[in-house]
């Protein structure tokens, strides 16, 4: 076995698929296919896992719900799953979408979801930052880009030692404390959860934390895995919620593969302006 070989741990069934990240000492540091789980396992543990691209979702991967609410809509206007579409009297009206500034710590999911943002004609700026880098990242990132939401996530797990033990302190996980801190600099940027909406974690992360320290959607309340489209499925509802509404939680989060065992949150607006007329047809 080698480096970005995909494979199955043999003790947990094979239920998930993971990428090799990394080998030390017949030790492989793990990354989830479809889920956004950070794992190891020792090499004789490890099975070779079918071949498939798992970003495609092909008939290995997990498709969540609203991509196949996403893909049925008519003449390709996917946008249209989140917002009515209406006319003014002086003509068709134009339409500005929150902004996303989308921070993931896994390259591949970075690409998957910036194509989906452009699919979805949600405007998005994309950067693959290690969770670990992701506080400092955004002192510069955040003034740069002046977003509407921010998308703090990568990948994270509870820490085998621990997992039976006490899992309400940070340090029984392997990248929460990075997410909070990320999203505490978030706050410091705009403190106003209308005005920035974050959304934070991966799986199994410290909901309670992300949430106290400003996050107004994070995972995983249940500590379980989520999808690795979970964040962006709520980031473009809120892009596309308009600012006078607050967006529904229950139905937000039921859009995603998770639900509301993965993630939860605050009641918060939309960032999505209707502008009339619309002087780019003219």
């Amino acid at each position: 076995m080698k480096q970005g070989d995909l494979v199955t741990r043999k003790s947990y069934g094979g239920d998930i698929i993971f990428k090799i990240q990394d080998i030390i000492q017949r030790k492989a540091v793990l990354r989830g296919v479809d889920y956004r789980l950070l794992a190891d396992a020792p090499l004789h543990d490890l099975n070779m896992a079918s071949h498939y691209d798992p970003y495609l979702f092909a008939s290995g991967g997990v498709q969540p719900k609203w991509m196949d609410v996403m893909r049925r809509m008519p003449g390709g206007a996917h946008h249209q799953w989140l917002i009515p579409v209406t006319k003014t009297a002086a003509g068709e009206y134009f339409d500005i979408p929150g902004k996303v500034l989308h921070l993931d710590g896994d390259p591949a999911y970075m690409r998957k979801c910036m194509s989906l943002y452009a699919e979805l004609r949600v405007p998005a700026e994309g950067f693959y930052v290690a969770e670990a880098n992701m506080s400092e990242a955004l002192y510069s990132l955040l003034p740069q880009v002046q977003p509407d939401i921010v998308v703090i996530t990568g990948h994270d797990g509870i820490l085998k030692s621990r997992r039976n033990g006490d899992i309400s302190q940070l340090s029984s996980y392997k990248n929460s404390h990075n997410f909070v801190n990320a999203v505490k600099t978030a706050r410091q940027y705009e403190k106003n959860k209308d005005a920035l909406t974050v959304i934070a974690g991966a799986c199994q992360s410290h909901f309670e934390a992300l949430l106290q320290a400003g996050a107004n959607y994070a995972s995983s309340p249940a500590r379980v895995l989520i999808h690795a489209l979970d964040p962006l499925c709520i980031a473009a509802k809120v892009a596309f919620t308009p600012i006078k509404d607050t967006v529904n939680i229950v139905d937000i989060i039921g859009l995603t593969y998770s639900g509301l065992e993965g993630m939860g949150g605050l009641e918060s607006r939309g960032s999505y302006r209707r502008g009339a007329p619309n002087y780019q047809k003219k």
